[in-house]
């Protein structure tokens, strides 16, 4: 057990001094008006009832000020000898700290300096903080603080407390937009018997009760067309999902997808759907469509920008990378050109993967945006409807900003041969040494074998749209509770 600091042990003898005065952590307190409401009442609205944390606390002789706050507000009391009672106030004096939690109740009034305050008649003791908080967070060492104890981070910083009551509130918003057009929410297992729905390296669990070995959801895509297969028309889901990659600024294992699909659409009708709420999206959360990332001005306003992903990597490439079927001669055609060394290749093991790095890597990443990239490559989307025109292409978009894919969307394959043919070729990149493919999902090729409609499909990250909006430089910024390695 850890050594307590002079202020805990300070902290834990007034603990012990309150316990014999009243109960310190008391069930209950009927609050009148959270701090919100409070602050938007007259001033003389009298037996008004606030809780909160302090989170500052100015002592003096006969008056003392204090301020407590909750996750939306904060919220001035005013302490008075002789409106209080000398030994009430000598118990607030002597035995409250920043950090404890309050209730109190009194009347309302405008100070001088022209701030809504309580003035506090009564107050009840409701928790004690036998940890003092921080003054502020500096430096990279409380950057580890801040996501090992996000309850600290939410106490002491106010653009914290922005961000996750602004993605809290956003998950209404999104249920409400697709509810009012019409798209059903749906639930989809988390854990499952093969790995479908997104090229991605999975985690892996062992189910006890059926002795099998299953994986976590790297995507929810296949259950939610097999429910377009049993009849529903649009539905949607907020999926949990697990990818046993890397971490960097963009990318956090454990995260949150929204996905939806949607009957007899194409990807074009896609592409207005997501241009709309995205929009509306960022001035819900912002008041603006016009947005500052990271240095960069943003304007998600009117249609956005289409770039052709094929065209486009063939310039930059030099060479029509769509005719290559051998990996070690499109990686040293690549090596030729002077855009990458060998060793940088070596990891890349189909011509798949080696593609979309070149594409993540060459074209991807000096994307300002919004923009729409379209027209991908047919190897790179295994779920994914060929072109009417071309086989080797799919009719596909990703929305890209900044460098990064806010979405992924196509028109869905819905043609079991096709299919089947695709997961074939995922099993071949498998066995060339390719660990994020998909299995061949029998479950799936039987729904599609008894049926599809024209389906088009869509799934975006919850956490990137959040960086973005609140110009945020990290997925951990906008994650609750990042997963951190175990402490020495």
């Amino acid at each position: 057990m850890r050594a307590l600091s002079e202020q805990e042990k300070v902290r834990r003898d007034k603990l012990e001094e309150i316990a014999k005065i009243c109960n310190p952590y008391p069930a209950k307190y009927e609050r009148t008006h959270t701090l919100l409401e409070a602050k938007d009442l007259e001033d003389g609205t009298k037996n008004v009832k606030v809780a909160g944390r302090i989170v500052f606390a100015r002592k003096m002789g006969k008056l003392s000020f204090v301020k407590i706050r909750d996750i939306e507000n904060a919220f001035q009391l005013e302490f008075k000898i002789d409106v209080v009672g000398e030994e009430t106030y000598a118990f607030f004096k002597k035995l409250i700290d920043t950090g404890d939690f309050i209730g109190a109740k009194g009347e309302i009034f405008t100070t001088q300096t022209g701030e809504k305050t309580l003035r506090v008649e009564e107050f009840e003791f409701l928790g004690k903080a036998l940890r003092p908080l921080p003054e502020k967070f500096h430096g990279l060492t409380d950057m580890e603080l801040k996501y090992r104890e996000r309850y600290v981070d939410l106490i002491m910083n106010e653009e914290s407390r922005k961000v996750f009551l602004g993605k809290s509130k956003y998950y209404l918003f999104l249920r409400n937009f697709l509810s009012d057009r019409g798209f059903l929410e749906v639930e989809t297992p988390v854990i499952q018997t093969s790995i479908s729905g997104a090229t991605a390296k999975p985690f892996f669990t062992h189910y006890n009760a059926l002795d099998i070995d299953c994986n976590l959801r790297i995507a929810p895509e296949c259950y939610l067309k097999e429910l377009i297969a049993g009849g529903f028309d649009r539905v949607f889901e907020f999926a949990k999902c697990f990818r046993n990659e890397g971490m960097d600024a963009d990318h956090n294992p454990e995260f949150t997808q929204v996905e939806w699909y949607c009957a007899y659409w194409d990807f074009e009708d896609n592409i207005k759907l997501f241009q709309d709420l995205i929009r509306e999206s960022i001035k819900f959360l912002t008041g603006s469509t016009k947005i500052m990332y990271q240095g960069k001005e943003l304007d998600f306003s009117g249609d956005w920008e289409r770039i052709n992903y094929i065209e486009k990597l063939t310039e930059i490439l030099g060479f029509d990378f769509l005719l290559e079927t051998d990996i070690d001669e499109y990686k040293n055609k690549v090596i030729e050109k002077g855009f990458f060394k060998a060793s940088e290749l070596e990891e890349y093991k189909s011509i798949s993967a080696l593609t979309d790095f070149l594409y993540k890597k060459l074209l991807r990443a000096n994307i300002v945006g919004p923009v729409v990239m379209y027209n991908y490559p047919a190897s790179l989307k295994p779920l994914a409807r060929r072109n009417d025109d071309d086989e080797n292409v799919v009719d596909c978009f990703q929305v890209v900003v900044c460098g990064s894919e806010m979405c992924n969307a196509y028109s869905e394959l819905v043609n079991p041969k096709t299919q089947r043919s695709t997961f074939e070729d995922q099993l071949k990149a498998k066995e060339a040494g390719d660990d994020e493919t998909m299995d061949l999902d029998e479950d799936y090729l039987l729904s599609m074998e008894t049926g599809m409609p024209p389906i088009s499909g869509l799934g975006f990250g919850i956490e990137r749209l959040m960086m973005i909006a609140f110009d945020q430089p990290s997925v951990r910024d906008v994650t609750l509770f990042p997963t951190m390695k175990n402490q020495d």
